[in-house]
């Protein structure tokens, strides 16, 4: 028998996991923040216009979503989110205590690699949300990432106030 996997979802993961799951639960990761710290070349953008989308970033905490794969699916999700999240290796992926109301359970999830030359560090609100404004890429338009992620952020009454800050420069 194959344990149970935990993912951690914090930005389009939360919206699109694309993935089967046996339950989902708010969480909480303590060491990283959700932040515009992600210079996209695929997603939401190109190497010559880059879009910008959220990673994981040192310090803080952040509040997202749980899901439970069943150990059968185990093998296939990671493959799946490997693809989906490292398609230029600018996410490392790591196991992580998270917290939900039932309890800590260990989860994989994806952080910012502050190495990578995607890696964009802490952009002004103005920067990040100019940068918004045109980015659009493999996965569609920047403006719409932005908006499903606030949405659903506030969908599950989660603040984030440097996100809504973006989006409010972006749609006013």
């Amino acid at each position: 028998m194959t344990d149970d996997l935990w993912v951690f979802g914090y930005g389009s993961l939360m919206w699109r996991p694309g993935f089967d799951y046996l339950e989902s639960r708010p969480a909480r990761l303590f060491g990283y923040h959700r932040a515009f710290c992600v210079y996209s070349w695929y997603h939401r953008g190109s190497e010559d216009a880059p879009g910008l989308v959220v990673g994981l970033d040192q310090g803080g905490s952040c509040i997202g979503q749980a899901y439970r794969i069943a150990g059968t699916d185990a093998k296939d999700v990671i493959a799946y989110l490997d693809a989906r999240e490292m398609v230029t290796a600018v996410y490392r992926p790591i196991i992580s205590p998270i917290r939900t109301a039932q309890g800590k359970v260990l989860a994989r999830t994806y952080i910012a690699d502050r190495s990578h030359p995607q890696y964009a560090g802490k952009l002004p609100f103005e920067d990040q949300a100019e940068i918004i404004r045109f980015g659009v890429g493999h996965s569609g338009i920047n403006t719409d990432y932005l908006a499903s992620t606030v949405d659903h952020l506030d969908e599950l009454g989660i603040t984030d106030g440097p996100l809504h800050s973006v989006h409010e420069l972006v749609f006013g």
